[in-house]
């Protein structure tokens, strides 16, 4: 920062103070004169002596007139290189500690603060300060000035500045402690104002010297506080700018990344239906680079999805709030195909009107074989277990679990009837007779643990099904099957005076897990209650539908509210193998059948 410099004025000071010296002397030989004259009885000439000391009074007003005026002159001349600094400089930090060594010249005080007030703490913040009352090394970092803080709030919620030349007897001041303790003298402080905005105070005082700060000073540190309130202002502004740039760049990084990350396409237009945004998924699900599409019509760049992909566009205009799925298959470079699906759905603006389309590609070509191969599947292995085969697999060969379950074995045809069939015909016939008995299971979400000939085993609470009302479900998936048998009977025409099934089931515990070897598992149910719901199949007469007394208890307990519907009929008990005692059975029925 440039110090004050002088001007030509500075000669004709240096000829008014000579000519001050020659009337001095002028003067003093006059009364030299006028002595030796008054002992010849002479006198010298009335006013000579009056007049000269008017003379020299004139020169030294005159004087100091033009060392005012150079005194000012400097002062703006400093400003005006201070404020062209501060305002073209972005390291307003550096520039304003540089400039308050040269207020604090101009003003001729010891130390010199830039303040702001925080309001949420209500705390005065040092922006910038210089003491020359510390030695080097003496730096009040850290610390708070020991300056008039009253001083500074009176000036921040006035707007006014406050100049006094002797504090500790202004009678603005009187009786202020913090004023009497730090013996101030000459205090200066004006506010710093931006666009009607009190953004602190410039605080600047001399705790020796009083009167040494006069209205010319004020007007100095004045000007200083405007151009350091804008200069202020003006940095705020940058680092807010600064601030937004950064969050915007790093914004669009993000979204750059983000989108380049997202497995699938991603496509968006603007109100033209121009391309915009084409992310890496989509350049390679659609085999071309963004920068050959973007700003192309999008109906250019996908005319293979669909033949009229124009009326799904405009579908998408009409009605913002729907969104439209187009399924395509797409031949690549190399001749394979890929099933790729596409959603269309509006892009709107804060008007609420549809400013573009966003298109989502997903290519799902894996997807559908996955399907594919899980519906044949399904044809082989129960549906329960297919849809839950990621559970399944996490039980471990030879664990397993115990839980209550109810176990039901059903004989669909009586091979006694099919000696004379041919071998093919026997499997048309079990395959239309398994048919029916794997739609009751499956409808009261049981799980078919396996086909064994002409009978299947069923279960209900497995892991894979838990049921509190299991019980219930394995009754109703019988009584289907006996009315569904029926039915089929007379759809096709079958003259048959004995039914062709017989069914068993019981409610007990279990240990249900995976068995076999590492290659080759299966989820199954082991233990007596499996053993004896064999048994009561095996002991049924055809046509009967056999539960043990534990299923009806289990039945009666959680199915209170459908106990009217069903009838049991007491049968005799069943000796279970290896077992001491037997077990008592009931056949249900419908109360309407």
């Amino acid at each position: 920062m440039s110090q004050p410099t002088t001007s030509p004025v500075t000669g004709t000071i240096q000829e008014l103070r000579q000519a001050k010296t020659l009337v001095e002397q002028v003067t003093a030989s006059l009364k030299t004169q006028k002595k030796i004259l008054e002992q010849r009885g002479l006198n010298l000439p009335p006013m000579v002596l009056t007049a000269l000391s008017a003379v020299r009074s004139d020169l030294g007003k005159l004087e100091t007139a033009l060392v005012e005026e150079q005194t000012e002159l400097g002062q703006l001349r400093a400003l005006a290189d201070m404020a062209a600094e501060i305002t073209t400089s972005l390291e307003v930090q550096k520039v304003l500690e540089e400039t308050m060594d040269l207020v604090i010249a101009l003003t001729r005080a010891e130390r010199g603060y830039v303040v702001s007030l925080d309001e949420a703490t209500n705390e005065f913040i040092f922006r910038f300060s210089r003491d020359n009352t510390l030695k080097p090394g003496q730096a009040q970092s850290g610390t708070t000035p020991k300056i008039s803080q009253s001083v500074l709030r009176k000036v921040i919620e006035t707007r006014e500045p406050i100049l006094t030349d002797n504090a500790s007897n202004d009678d603005r001041f009187e009786g202020n402690v913090s004023i009497v303790n730090l013996s101030l003298r000459s205090v200066l402080c004006v506010p710093l104002i931006f666009k009607e905005e009190t953004l602190g105070a410039v605080y600047v005082d001399n705790r020796l010297q009083a009167g040494i700060f006069t209205e010319r000073e004020k007007n100095t540190l004045m000007a200083f506080a405007n151009t350091a309130a804008v200069a202020l202002a003006n940095a705020q502004m940058y680092q807010e700018v600064q601030r937004a740039l950064n969050e915007i760049t790093q914004t669009k990084q993000l979204m750059d990344n983000v989108f380049d990350s997202i497995g699938s396409g991603l496509i968006a237009t603007n109100a033209a239906d121009e391309i915009t945004t084409f992310n890496r998924a989509a350049e390679t699900i659609l085999e071309v680079p963004a920068t050959e599409v973007e700003g192309k019509q999008l109906r250019d760049v996908l005319p293979r999805i669909a033949v009229d992909l124009k009326d799904h566009l405009a579908h998408i205009r009409q009605h913002h709030d729907d969104q439209d799925t187009i399924d395509s298959i797409l031949t690549r470079k190399d001749g394979t195909s890929r099933a790729v699906s596409f959603k269309l759905a509006p892009l709107r603006g804060s008007d609420n009107q549809t400013d573009g389309v966003a298109v989502v590609a997903d290519d799902v070509t894996d997807k559908r074989e996955r399907e594919q191969q899980l519906r044949i599947m399904k044809t082989y292995l129960p549906p329960e277990l297919v849809d839950k085969i990621g559970d399944i697999s996490q039980l471990s060969l030879g664990g397993g679990e115990k839980r209550e379950i109810t176990c039901l074995f059903v004989e669909v045809y009586a091979l006694k009837k099919l000696k004379n069939v041919r071998p093919r015909e026997v499997m048309e016939i079990l395959n239309t007779y398994l048919s029916v008995v794997t739609g009751c299971i499956h409808d009261t979400q049981g799980v078919i643990d396996k086909y064994m000939g002409n009978e299947i085993m069923a279960i209900w609470n497995t892991q894979l099904n838990p049921q509190k009302d299991h019980a219930y479900l394995a009754v109703e998936a019988a009584l289907r099957m006996r009315e569904n048998f029926i039915k089929m009977y007379t759809d096709l025409n079958m003259n048959i005076d004995e039914p062709l099934y017989r069914i068993g089931m019981h409610t007990g515990v279990a240990t249900l897990g995976n068995v076999g070897s590492p290659n080759r598992r299966d989820f199954t149910a082991i233990g007596d209650t499996i053993n004896l719901s064999k048994r009561l199949e095996e002991n049924s007469k055809y046509g009967e539908i056999i539960l043990s007394i534990d299923t009806l208890q289990q039945f009666q307990n959680n199915t209170k509210e459908h106990l009217s519907a069903y009838r049991f009929q007491e049968r005799p008990a069943i000796l279970g193998k290896g077992k001491s005692e037997a077990t008592q059975v009931y056949e249900v029925f419908r109360n309407n059948g």
